[in-house]
């Protein structure tokens, strides 16, 4: 599914459905009229008001009937809607409340959610109230009324939990689901948590506005409150989301290495990887979200402190009339133009003229700390043009070890155009063996070389050589072990069969097409697409790949994993890698098709 936020998305519209029918039988009635309910306010407060009293006699296991009923509305209608009705009137509004709107005359009412997983819509059965036969002091018989549960839930949706609440229960909801390893679940319940952390965030940032536009609207009982929300929030939640991103993290490259190493992934474990993968992206959004809070947290404590101040220091202003304190004073005294600085001088925000402050001279001096810090620092040889070419180099020599071993995996491949890692393994050893006693290289690597060679020749010919550093050169293949160029060392050759299997089948014409349409630089780091493609330009035999396919083979009863002996690991410790066999199959493009290129 293309939008997994649509999943169980009946489930919603049947919460939205419990209100929508609800009111729809409400609104339609011209009966409320005669009880004197025109608005449609006071039309659902009394409708929801007696659904609570049906509640409150379910949940306490008494007869709710309807001259009980029609006596409890007859109560809260004198105490406070205080409409002219006597009692028949009061047990008469319950009957229609009850059997009209509530019960819809004894029909069923459904409500239609789509379902965008099996792409149609659902009906959903909706009932608030049922009733049963119950006997009035073992003689007479009556009719009782209960909640369903829809009732309940329609009930207890309308009485929201504490904001300092939500947090913590879609926290513990989370983290059992977690401990349950029912990941699907645990997805909406930390979208619940990151959209709260959310929620928050623009409570700080509206209040912040508010407070910028005039302090004085902003009431200290609105501050006290959002910084309290602000402290239950931030409190340790930060450790805690860590925490379950770590345990997340791990459990995902469970079954990653699983996946690889062990055996193919069956669906569900499939589905359990892809909502781990989302689990984590939502902590580290939400562990940013909680940073941000934080953030506004002390810019808001310290924006409604500067604000309050300076609206304190407008009380100190004194106000005068320009002309006659001013112009005036003037003309009478003219030898007062030479302190005229002293008058505009606050226009300016200057500051007065310094005096000498006797108090000051006899308290104890002490040295600022910053002159000491800054008189401890050490002046350190660094050359940062020298250490950047340095680390490109090191960079360049690594990403060439990456394009040694994937073109060895191409090589090998398009001998047979079908081959396994496992039979790769087998012709690496006899080859290693053959090259230590010939000194040759086999044919069919040879043969790309020397195309290879032929292209870079005619393409450089007639240019001035490009000066190369000496970290830059490589030492001829013919002189490598060919074990050493498929597998470097055991986490590169690890990273590029993890990047095949999860692409699978990859198509050349749609990552040049891709290319095409994108401008962009070279990546400094490993990418499988771009290493195909810089592959499948420099040399002239890849560019007849038409789709590379990578696929795991079931491993077989009694059958041994795929084993390199004397692999060099990225600390220079001699490894053994096992790993299950792999399926590389190579499509070419047809020689028509070549010519017509």
């Amino acid at each position: 599914m293309q939008y997994d936020f649509l999943k169980h998305f009946p489930k919603r519209m049947k919460s939205v459905g419990l209100y929508a029918i609800l009111i729809q039988n409400s609104i339609q009635k011209t009966t409320w009229k005669q009880y004197g309910f025109l608005k449609p306010d006071e039309q659902i407060n009394m409708v929801f008001a007696l659904l609570l009293y049906i509640m409150e006699q379910s949940l306490k296991e008494e007869h709710c009937t309807m001259d009980e009923i029609g006596a409890y509305i007859d109560t809260i209608n004198m105490q406070h809607f205080k409409k002219s009705m006597n009692y028949d009137e009061c047990k008469q509004l319950g009957d229609f409340i009850v059997n009209v709107i509530l019960s819809n005359e004894g029909r069923a009412m459904y409500f239609e959610g789509f379902d965008f997983e099996q792409n149609a819509s659902q009906k959903m059965h909706i009932s608030y109230v049922a009733n049963r036969i119950v006997y009035i002091d073992q003689e007479f018989k009556r009719t009782s009324y209960y909640l369903t549960d829809d009732g309940y839930n329609l009930l207890l949706s309308t009485l929201e939990i504490e904001n300092n609440m939500k947090l913590t229960i879609h926290e513990m909801i989370f983290q059992m689901h977690l401990e349950k390893q029912s990941y699907d679940k645990a997805v909406d319940e930390i979208k619940n948590v990151f959209n709260l952390l959310r929620v928050q965030l623009q409570k700080i940032q509206e209040a912040m506005g508010k407070i910028r536009r005039n302090a004085l609207s902003y009431s200290v009982k609105d501050y006290e409150t959002i910084l309290l929300e602000n402290l239950d929030t931030i409190g340790d939640t930060k450790q805690k989301f860590q925490n379950y991103r770590e345990m997340v993290k791990s459990r995902a490259t469970e079954l990653e290495e699983k996946n690889i190493n062990v055996k193919q992934l069956s669906p569900q474990e499939d589905d359990k990887l892809n909502h781990l993968r989302q689990i984590e992206a939502y902590l580290n959004r939400t562990i940013d979200e909680h940073q941000k809070i934080l953030n506004s947290h002390f810019d808001l404590k310290s924006l409604y402190t500067r604000e309050l101040e300076q609206l304190s220091k407008l009380s100190m202003i004194r106000r005068f009339p320009l002309r006659a304190k001013l112009y005036d004073q003037v003309l009478e005294h003219p030898q007062a133009l030479k302190h005229l600085d002293y008058f505009l001088r606050p226009l300016f925000n200057q500051d007065g003229e310094k005096i000498y402050n006797l108090n000051k001279a006899f308290q104890l001096q002490r040295i600022a700390r910053k002159k000491g810090e800054a008189d401890s620092f050490e002046t350190l040889d660094f050359d940062q043009e020298l250490w950047q070419k340095e680390k490109e180099c090191r960079q360049k020599k690594k990403l060439k070890q990456y394009e040694n071993s994937l073109r060895c995996l191409l090589e090998y491949t398009f001998k047979t155009g079908e081959i396994t890692l496992r039979e790769i393994g087998r012709q690496v050893l006899e080859e290693d063996r053959a090259l230590e006693t010939d000194g040759e290289q086999p044919d069919h690597i040879s043969k790309i070389d020397q195309e290879q060679r032929k292209n870079h020749a005619s393409e450089t010919s007639g240019e001035s050589p490009k000066c190369v550093s000496e970290t830059d050169v490589e030492p001829p293949e013919d002189q490598e072990r060919m074990l050493e160029r498929l597998i470097p060392n055991v986490e590169i050759f690890k990273e590029i069969m993890v990047e095949l299997i999860k692409n699978r089948e990859i198509d050349m014409d749609a990552l040049r097409k891709e290319r095409s349409e994108y401008i962009q630089d070279r990546p400094e780091e490993f990418q499988l697409n771009d290493m195909l493609l810089e592959l499948a330009k420099e040399n002239a035999p890849f560019r007849s790949m038409k789709k590379l396919e990578v696929y795991r083979m079931k491993q077989k009863d009694m059958e041994e994993p795929v084993v390199f002996c004397g692999v060099k690991g990225e600390d220079g410790s001699v490894k053994t890698i096992r790993c299950s066999n792999v399926l590389l199959r190579i499509t070419r493009l047809d020689i028509q098709a070549q010519s017509g290129e």
